[in-house]
């Protein structure tokens, strides 16, 4: 069977501004050839296996020729590969689709374009400037600003164009931004014409420049404001003192490292989301099952007498769905446990037990498994026989006083945590420039693990990278370990929650660390 290509329009920036169909053709991509505007968190949803190309352009640098990239879709998709050509923002606007689908059709290879969130609309809608208002603007123009001053000048009907919409939206032009209004103050614009210049627009990196035609090429250059950005030109520019919204949320302008594994970071990171930060996905834990043939057959001979247990102990969400994978394959019935109090170390944990139709008891408190003695020690008896399902990594601390108070544990691994094969220079890049503000830790592993997988990439001291760095904790055992490590803990949260957490990152004083 023969390949397809979809051109995909990525949005501006922010992950989520993509359009679920484009979402859905990268989960069933091949292949994925993709740009610098592309957010890189739309990469970690690509299927296992699938192949990443980057073909993006940098200032003055041209990663790729786009005759090269043309060819490089049809090569992909004549090897059978389904093809997502991810371009940022929409691709039929100065993405040069045309060219790309057009030696599509010439090779007789199937393709669609998905359109995108354009950044002309969305950049100045998160700097709280709609594009068109019925006082203001009830038409609008998005034009090229890109090319050299004697292409624009050649490309584009200055005496035409200057007043022929009420708003005017420049692409790409911040470095032409002295010709840009020079020429529209040449063809009849008021030099009193409010300007916005916003770059990286819905990233963590946004910022807003406001000026009029007549100082804004000045105040360019006073800020030193660089590309990439969108220039808007217009009475609309005024609404932005009322309506600008991004910038008054508590994480706005923040990217925050995400550690945990990839198939428990999705609360986290919608949390700070919801705040206005740019999450950015790092998996360091991999869970999978036990490997070793001695640990398989404890927990056989462990579940083999499950009906005798007095107590069942979760203390992670794994440590439930890795249980009741040992059940099933064992064809157990969970109804052997009628007799055992079934306790859960966390609201999370609770909730994967809920899941299963079983409503389990909580610790109260701190939600770590110091709080479990303090919420159920006085029921806990000597002889009393306690199961403990856990990973190969969990800490001794809670089998060691069970055991102490006379208590019989059978302590169990259950899942395996290992380190991913990951190598992102994106974020090693983002780490060195300081355009990283917070790193998330949920537990020890999530700390030891990611300085481990830095090493990996090459880096001895992987703790310097984070000199600039706040690190937020779940807990004062996560936190420990962060500062044994090298690391400065900036907060740690009360509770042993994502939602604790979340909160935690918008209080951070950034002048204070704590350990």
């Amino acid at each position: 069977m023969g390949g397809k290509v979809y051109l995909v329009g990525a949005g501006p920036g922010n992950a989520k501004l993509i359009t679920v169909k484009g979402w859905e053709c990268i989960q069933k991509a091949d292949a994925v050839v993709y740009d610098r505007l592309a957010s890189p968190r739309l990469l970690r949803i690509m299927k296992p296996g699938a192949v990443k190309i980057y073909v993006g352009k940098k200032t003055n640098r041209h990663t790729m020729k786009q005759e090269d990239i043309n060819q490089l879709l049809v090569d992909l998709a004549l090897e059978g590969k389904t093809v997502v050509r991810l371009k940022g923002g929409d691709p039929t606007i100065f993405g040069r689709v045309g060219e790309e689908a057009e030696l599509l059709r010439q090779h007789d290879i199937p393709f669609e374009i998905v359109p995108g969130v354009t950044s002309a609309i969305s950049v100045p809608a998160y700097a709280g400037i709609p594009v068109t208002h019925r006082d203001y603007a009830s038409s609008i123009s998005i034009i090229t600003g890109h090319e050299s001053p004697d292409k624009l000048n050649r490309a584009i009907y200055w005496d035409k164009v200057t007043n022929a919409t009420g708003t005017l939206v420049f692409m790409m032009g911040v470095a032409n931004i002295g010709y840009i209004s020079q020429q529209l103050i040449d063809h009849g614009r008021p030099k009193d014409t409010p300007v916005a210049l916003i770059r990286w627009g819905t990233w963590a990196e946004q910022d807003t420049l406001v000026g009029t035609l007549e100082d804004i090429e000045q105040k360019v250059i006073e800020h030193g404001f660089r590309p990439p950005g969108v220039i808007v030109v217009g009475d609309v520019v005024k609404q932005r003192e009322r309506l600008k919204w991004a910038e008054f949320m508590p994480l706005f302008g923040k990217r925050i490292l995400v550690t945990r594994a990839r198939s428990q970071a999705s609360e986290l990171v919608e949390k700070i989301e919801e705040f206005g930060g740019e999450p950015y996905e790092l998996p360091v834990i991999e869970t999978v099952p036990v490997n070793s043939d001695a640990e398989i057959a404890k927990t056989k001979q462990a579940l083999d007498k499950i009906e005798q247990y007095d107590w069942v102990i979760f203390t992670s969400v794994n440590g439930v769905e890795y249980f009741f994978n040992y059940m099933e394959e064992l064809e157990k019935d969970i109804r052997s446990l009628y007799r055992a109090r079934i306790v859960a170390v966390g609201p999370s944990t609770k909730k994967a037990l809920r899941d299963r139709g079983i409503v389990a008891e909580q610790v109260q408190g701190s939600y770590q498994q110091e709080g479990l003695i303090e919420t159920f020690g006085h029921d806990m008896l000597p002889s009393q026989k306690v199961l403990l399902p856990s990973g190969n990594m969990a800490r001794p601390w809670l089998s060691e006083r069970l055991e102490e108070k006379g208590l019989e544990v059978s302590k169990v691994s259950v899942y395996e945590t290992v380190i991913p094969e990951e190598h992102d220079d994106e974020l090693i890049g983002l780490l060195q420039k300081g355009k990283v503000y917070a790193v998330t830790f949920t537990s020890s592993s999530t700390v030891t693990h990611l300085l481990t997988l830095l090493e990996r990439m090459g880096y001895e001291e992987p703790a310097a990278l984070f000199e600039g760095v706040h690190v937020a904790c779940i807990g004062p055992v996560t936190a420990e370990t962060a500062k044994n490590a090298g690391l400065r803990v900036s907060i740690v949260s009360e509770q042993a929650t994502i939602e604790s957490l979340a909160e935690a990152l918008c209080q951070i004083d950034d002048q204070v660390h704590i350990m």
